[in-house]
């Protein structure tokens, strides 16, 4: 048992620092899996060594994508380590073999999540949906769902559900990216409405949208150029700007 400072340190640097340079990296399947279990920021510094040892070494991890899928919180989206899981999630969503019920169910918490995520999350999740989407064209019947959710009297996703498999994710629809359309902050109501049109083939790039704070978007904010709006207008005559003001003959503003 470590520290939780020393748990983090170790599994910050684990993945460059530690396993490209052991003979057997396999040997730390057993300890990875148990930090990924613990829960919170610790499981998702875990996920970079799950990461090698999967991709690289054959690690078969059956409930993988059930501990990612229950990873998702509210918190998710004001973690430091935002960035560095939302690249790792990238990457595990990417195969195009994943069934079309657990992709949906990872789109669906995560719109739902961002009903209360700062606008700088929401700009580069917006993007992160619409590429699961080019992946993966089977889920799109969320977005093109008939009458999509006023055909609904209620929700059938199960936000409490802990396996994406039974979420009925599916079922449902993207209401939330729908309610973001009408978001305070114009850049993340333009994202959002991307989706009422047909995505293009190519993916976003979200590479420079994963660190992207709070202080970015208000310094952005700062140095727009105001726009100078010509304005037409007749020049103010007499005292109170009326015609055949009788004030006029007495009172003049030069």
């Amino acid at each position: 048992q470590l520290p939780t400072g020393l748990y983090k340190k170790v599994l910050v640097i684990l993945h460059d620092s530690i396993l490209p340079y052991m003979n057997e990296p396999t040997l730390m399947i057993d300890f990875l899996t148990v930090a990924y279990g613990i829960g919170g920021a610790i499981s998702l510094l875990a996920l970079n060594g799950l990461f090698i040892l999967i991709h690289q070494h054959n690690l078969e991890y059956p409930d993988f994508y059930k501990k990612l899928y229950s990873l998702l919180d509210p918190s998710i989206y004001h973690v430091k380590y935002r960035a560095r899981f939302f690249h790792l999630a990238d990457l595990f969503l990417s195969s195009s073999h994943l069934p079309a019920y657990l992709v949906a169910a990872f789109i669906k918490r995560l719109s739902r999540l961002a009903l209360t995520a700062p606008p700088e999350a929401l700009l580069m999740v917006i993007p992160f949906i619409c590429n699961l989407f080019r992946r993966h064209p089977a889920c799109r019947v969320l977005v093109h769902r008939p009458n999509g959710p006023e055909g609904m009297s209620e929700d059938p996703y199960i936000m409490e559900e802990e396996k994406p498999s039974e979420s009925r994710a599916l079922e449902s629809s993207l209401w939330e990216i729908q309610s973001l359309q009408n978001h305070y902050h114009p850049d993340v109501a333009k994202a959002a409405a991307i989706l009422n049109q047909s995505l293009s083939e190519m993916e976003d790039d979200i590479s420079g949208l994963l660190e992207l704070s709070a202080y970015e978007l208000f310094d952005k904010e700062v140095k727009k150029k105001a726009i100078d709006v010509p304005l037409e207008f007749e020049q103010v005559r007499g005292l109170f700007g009326k015609k055949n003001d009788i004030f006029a003959e007495h009172f003049t503003l030069d």
